[in-house]
């Protein structure tokens, strides 16, 4: 499919999908949300994709809702904000969360808005140390969206996500590791390269553990401590008849490297 505000690139077992309007540091459109969202189907279809990356072109990773959008409307006073947001943007962060493959954020520049949100919808954020993260909405009136108030608290703490939503302050890269948002920070000028070996790492990984990490950690949150080891028993069931379970304890015992099919 040809994209006109998004790139989607395979490389071996990792996809890229790269916001590509640099000139507004790929703020959120309409369409970018569509296009990306169709690019996480891809990527969640195809078996030989083991890795999502997401990262930005340009000076910047993605600053949030382009206000600029006709798609907003000419009246920005009457933005229907339920009808964009379940239309948009919440479609998007759901299917990013939910993928069952790991998701790597590639935050080469400022994080901003709705764009916070999307870094804190993948699994690692791994960032640039030209990077920033600012919940830009107290700004303007509003409160954080596209899931900004489930994601955030659950990565940094209640306290810390709600000081970050109330006062509309912006954190350096460096700030952002020290109280958990970044999982790394990387030099600018290595960025690129390092995010592709930490993508490549995690694509040589189980990715059925991967997945069922993902899915059984998100649904302990909602459940008892007696709920949450009746499931893991349930799910370590369906992992211990993996081929990948088999070969990591053959690799195990032959004292050498597993190799991993996803299988």
């Amino acid at each position: 499919m040809t994209y006109e505000t998004i790139r989607y690139e395979v490389d071996g077992p990792v996809a890229w999908l790269t916001l590509d309007r640099p000139d507004s540091l790929n703020a959120l459109t309409g369409q970018l949300s569509a296009e990306a969202g169709d690019a996480v189907a891809a990527a969640g279809a195809d078996d030989a994709i083991r890795c999502l990356v997401i990262t930005g072109e340009g000076r910047g990773f993605c600053a949030g809702q382009d206000l600029k959008d006709p798609s907003l409307g000419t009246d920005l006073t009457k933005i229907d904000f339920e009808g964009m947001l379940r239309r948009t943007y919440n479609r998007l962060i759901v299917s990013i969360v939910d993928l069952p493959k790991p998701v790597v954020a590639g935050v080469n520049g400022v994080a901003a808005g709705a764009g916070v949100s999307l870094a804190c919808a993948a699994d690692v954020r791994i960032v640039s140390s030209a990077a920033s993260f600012i919940q830009a909405f107290v700004k303007i009136g509003l409160l954080p969206d596209s899931g900004g108030n489930y994601l955030l608290p659950r990565i940094v703490g209640y306290a810390k996500a709600l000081e970050l939503s109330i006062t509309g302050d912006r954190i350096s890269a460096e700030e952002a590791h020290r109280i958990g948002l970044a999982t790394a920070v990387v030099d600018a000028e290595s960025f690129r390269g390092e995010l592709a070996a930490y993508a490549a790492k995690l694509a040589a990984l189980p990715t059925k553990a991967i997945a069922a990490s993902k899915r059984v950690m998100r649904k302990a949150q909602g459940l008892t401590l007696e709920e949450t080891l009746d499931l893991e028993a349930q799910v370590q069931a369906e992992l211990g008849a993996t081929h990948d379970f088999a070969e990591g304890i053959f690799a195990f015992l032959e004292k050498r490297d597993a190799r991993f099919t996803g299988t």
